[in-house]
């Protein structure tokens, strides 16, 4: 991993990642320095994904073609369409249109095996230091729950830095990435659901 890292790195240093670029991005440059920018005044909410008066949902419209890594009938674990910079980067999506405050006692305790089951997937696997999950809720009304494989050995990339580290990082080989999703759809499928990788 590290090789590859070096390869793509300019000068030792690697290219600012594209959310460098979005609004809610929070540091800027200025006077030399890396700063906090100047937070607007508040404002309305704009809706989500999936809520009125915002874009379809896309977990609703359905994923595209090989994004789908393990289903069952109340689950869908989906990776990104291209390979990312972190070893892996998976999302656990409901079936049905529900965010995580919406769970009944049946989804809330399936998240949490089918959360508890790929962390100790994932941190078996070689080259893995820590699978970290998250729940951001602000771009889609669907519940999606993210789990993010950090590389062993890499002090720098750590906790919540991680999720940046991952656009800055350079992607991981097609060949590695298709091997170890298929590893984790198998082992996943032993309590039940569908490999699809």
């Amino acid at each position: 991993m590290y090789a590859r890292i070096t390869a793509a790195a300019e000068e030792g240093r690697l290219p600012a990642p594209a959310m460098a670029d979005w609004d809610v991005f929070p540091w800027e440059v200025a006077d030399g320095a890396v700063v906090p920018k100047v937070l607007a005044s508040p404002g309305a909410e704009k809706p989500r994904q999936g809520e009125p008066g915002g874009s379809d949902c896309l977990a609703c419209t359905g994923f595209e073609p090989g994004r789908i890594v393990w289903e069952d009938e109340h689950w869908v674990l989906t990776t990104s369409p291209e390979p990312t910079g972190l070893p892996v980067v998976l999302t656990l999506w409901t079936r049905e249109h529900l965010d995580v405050g919406d769970f009944d006692d049946e989804h809330a305790a399936e998240l949490g095996r089918i959360a508890n089951r790929l962390v100790r997937i994932i941190e078996a696997m070689p080259g893995i230091g820590r699978a970290h999950v998250n729940r951001w809720g602000d771009g889609s009304a669907h519940s999606h729950v993210w789990f993010f494989a950090r590389p062993e050995g890499f002090a720098q990339i750590k906790g919540s830095y991680a999720v940046e580290w991952d656009d800055i990082l350079p992607p991981v080989p097609e060949e590695t990435r298709r091997a170890d999703l298929h590893t984790i759809a198998t082992k996943l499928a032993n309590w039940g659901g569908h490999a699809r990788v």
